[in-house]
């Protein structure tokens, strides 16, 4: 295929410098690619639309009048991360995970951070995410936050920054896990001349760290689901069967001396461990919302009672609040007495008076956020927005200032992505997932989340965003 054509931005290309020349850890991917012509990379992209089809590899895109399963679009043409770039990452990662674990086992028992007005204490005491049922708790091992899936971008600098810590429930990891599968087929010589560090092993270390929160030498584990309507269904029956464990509905759990039972043929059996996809107020009705029908009466209490474990530990959403983040550089250096590695995109907090002036001063700028929003709702981005959706902002922010934060509109780095007129920038974001068990691992790989529409810069899969497989090397 001929690249000729390709439209250098302003923004920082992920395979090109800005003379156009092509970075060295990228240099065997397009010699490749040139010797490929357009159709059959066009064959190469049906057949991986055809093989996401077949291994169900589907979500739900909840009040979509177009209909409910779709699939994740898996481009062609896979973004490399050398070595060296990805051990600085790692680096950073483990740091802001260990930080936030400390700070999520204070901020439920010592609150020794908001003693000392590190971070607002009305911030942390008032968010509807502190759950007070957590107070005074400290989840086996002293892990609250088992699976993350950190979302960074890069600037026109190309330097990283973290966009957002998701603690509560994240996904997206099985398309990562499915995608490198495809890819590698279309691929295969490449891949191994390049030196890609595998990703397979996710289910057995993910099983590993799920066993090790438990006190029993060989705990049952189950991944615990909503059921099959939810948009993430696929993940959680895909994580099971890899994993070689049950997976479970409320429906199919029993509390019985605080201790919980799945409801098997052969009568009932404990289980242990639970990787839990179901938000925390959705666990228990007896304990948070009494209208939850996913959840399991009195499965809190046997979590109190360190009969089960759950991953992630319940209370953790409350450090991926957005409004929170903008505090995770001083909760790093509180804790660990250490300098950020990885830098937060600058952050204005409405709640705080200038912040909130700056920001209605300057909305056609900024990006503004929900606080509590996630999957690219409750968004505005200043620059590509209407001047009557800019003025719905600015009313919403002085009538609950609290609830949105604002950040500079990042250019974000692109990747060449096969479309209709052949291979054309688009802009991508990286969601690295970290497992927390005996100790600190960031998968090497990653989902890379790409904006499918030119220009866009929401790579949200629920707003039409897609994906590529990330390759790390081992050089």
């Amino acid at each position: 295929m001929d690249l000729q054509s390709y439209e250098f931005s302003a923004n920082f290309d992920e395979m090109f410098d800005t003379g156009g020349k092509c970075r060295g850890h990228y240099q065997e991917l397009l010699s490749l690619i040139k010797k490929t012509s357009s159709k059959k990379l066009g064959q190469l992209q049906f057949s991986a639309n055809k093989t996401q089809v077949a291994m169900g590899m589907t979500f739900n895109v909840y009040h979509d009048s177009q209909g409910t399963e779709k699939i994740l679009h898996l481009d062609i043409v896979p973004r490399v991360i050398p070595n060296a770039e990805w051990s600085m990452l790692a680096a950073g990662l483990k740091q802001r995970i260990k930080a936030l674990n400390l700070f999520l086992q204070d901020i439920y028992n010592d609150r020794q951070i908001l003693k000392d007005g590190i971070v607002p204490e009305e911030l942390i005491l008032n968010s509807k995410d502190y759950l007070e049922p957590c107070i005074g708790l400290t989840p086996p091992k002293g892990i609250w936050c088992h699976i993350t899936g950190t979302d960074l971008v890069r600037d026109k600098s190309g330097e990283y920054y973290i966009l957002e810590d998701n603690l509560r429930c994240p996904s997206g990891v099985s398309y990562m896990l499915e995608s490198r599968e495809i890819i590698k087929r279309a691929y295969p010589e490449l891949f191994n001349e390049l030196g890609v560090m595998p990703v397979s092993d996710y289910p057995a270390k993910l099983l590993k760290m799920l066993q090790f929160l438990s006190q029993k030498d060989k705990p049952v584990v189950g991944v615990l689901t909503p059921g099959i309507y939810n948009s993430a269904y696929f993940e959680h029956s895909y994580l099971a069967l890899q994993m070689g464990v049950e997976l479970v509905s409320g429906v199919d759990l029993v509390v019985k001396d605080k201790k919980v039972y799945m409801q098997t043929t052969k009568g009932l059996q404990q289980i242990d461990v639970l990787y839990r996809r179901i938000d925390d107020t959705f666990l228990d009705p007896l304990t948070f919302n009494p209208d939850s029908m996913l959840g399991v009466p009195g499965i809190f209490e046997a979590y109190k009672a360190g009969n089960i474990a759950f991953a992630n530990a319940p209370g953790t959403g409350v450090a991926d609040d957005k409004a929170v983040y903008a505090y995770v550089p001083r909760i790093i250096q509180y804790y660990l007495n250490e300098e950020p590695i990885l830098k937060n995109v600058p952050t204005y907090l409405c709640r705080e008076k200038e912040d909130r002036k700056y920001v209605l001063d300057n909305i056609e700028a900024l990006v503004v956020k929900e606080t509590n929003a996630a999957g690219g709702y409750g968004m505005l981005i200043g620059p590509k927005a209407t001047k009557e959706e800019h003025e719905k902002f600015r009313e919403l922010i002085k009538n609950n200032p609290n609830n949105y934060i604002a950040q500079p509109t990042l250019s974000l780095s692109t990747v060449p992505t096969l479309t209709e007129q052949g291979l054309e920038g688009r802009h991508v974001d990286l969601r690295p997932y970290i497992l927390y068990g005996e100790d600190i691992e960031v998968i090497p790989g990653a989902l890379t989340r790409v904006a499918l529409k030119k220009g866009s810069l929401v790579v949200n899969s629920s707003q039409g965003g897609g994906s590529k497989d990330t390759w790390v090397l081992y050089k």
